[in-house]
């Protein structure tokens, strides 16, 4: 299956395109910029905007299923600039499916999020078909637009969609103000962790790795038409955060400030659906995912390289000329 894969040069992404080799699939990446964790030769990839229908177009050309990553998926840059926020995640997402519908692609793979179940009433577990509250936060506005827009195209024009309701990323290649990575970035400093609010809120949180192979089954024949949770079954505060970047890079101080603005409360959410119908379950747990973002921060110095060989097949080259991009 060739697959277009938006925002495969990103932080999630880039992990999707290399299980999607890893299982028999051809990516195509459609990205701003070039993919700093693939060599040009490997990987087939266009840089262009989302917003550019005919950019679009042309690269959805040949392609049998779409898995659409490109997103403003800071929820401070979305605080900040939420034209842009709105601009990127709605309309970009619209001009993706209408250049779906007229390529008659067989699939389209949303990268949605957990935050949709933000207040929802009761202490969950909650589920993929669980009553959704209005959203309080614009970022889970746009995706739940996102979301509505995919199942207008399948009930108007038949093209068959899937939701992915992302847990929290983290991992190797993260972006550098994701908690988990901003974190070790301030311990590695020996500056003190801040914590918006008292710290006890807490974040199903879910391993990149673990990610990209729940995309990968997103795409199989029985999710068509079917929404699904891909987090893992373990809620982690975020003083449990500070306390393991603590345990696992250096005993800084903690200090707690104003709780974060529209600061979203997130019942329990259940992957379930995914386990039976995908055979997919996050499996790396939070302390084992830091140590791997350790790990490889120790290795790579945060460098954007190929993690292709240990990924893949244990055997490709490293690329060693990488264009700077910041991420």
């Amino acid at each position: 299956m060739k697959v277009l894969v938006t925002g495969g040069a990103g932080f999630v992404g880039s992990h999707v395109v290399d299980r999607l080799r890893a299982n028999g699939h051809e990516p195509r990446v459609f990205d701003l910029i070039r993919s700093p964790y693939h060599a040009k030769e490997d990987v087939d990839s266009m840089v262009g905007d989302l917003l550019d229908p005919e950019a679009v177009r042309v690269a959805m050309r040949g392609c049998d299923a779409v898995l659409h990553l490109a997103a403003v998926a800071d929820v401070n840059a979305v605080v900040s600039d939420p034209i842009r926020a709105e601009v990127v995640n709605v309309r970009g997402t619209h001009v993706l499916l209408e250049a779906a519908r007229r390529a008659e692609v067989e699939r389209f793979a949303f990268a949605s999020t957990v935050w949709v179940y933000g207040n929802a009433a009761g202490a969950g577990p909650v589920t993929e078909d669980s009553p959704l509250s209005l959203p309080a936060h614009f970022y889970t506005a746009t995706k739940l637009a996102g979301e509505m827009y995919c199942r207008s195209y399948e009930e108007l024009y038949g093209l068959p969609h899937t939701i992915l309701r992302f847990g929290i990323p983290y991992g190797p290649r993260s972006r550098v103000a994701a908690v988990v990575a901003a974190f070790v970035a301030r311990a590695n400093a020996g500056e003190p962790l801040s914590i918006a609010g008292d710290g006890r809120q807490t974040r199903q949180f879910v391993f990149v790795e673990d990610l990209a192979d729940g995309c990968v089954a997103g795409l199989a024949s029985q999710a068509a038409g079917r929404a699904y949770n891909l987090a893992r079954d373990e809620s982690v505060s975020i003083r449990a955060i500070a306390d393991t970047v603590r345990e696992l890079v250096a005993g800084v101080e903690v200090i707690h400030g104003p709780g974060r603005v529209a600061d979203v409360s997130i019942p329990h959410v259940s992957s379930e659906r995914a386990a039976t119908e995908l055979g997919w379950s996050a499996t790396t747990s939070f302390g084992d995912g830091v140590r791997a973002y350790i790990d490889w921060l120790a290795e790579t110095s945060g460098s954007p390289v190929s993690r292709a060989a240990s990924m893949i097949d244990g055997s490709a080259a490293t690329v060693l000329a990488q264009e700077p991009v910041e991420l």
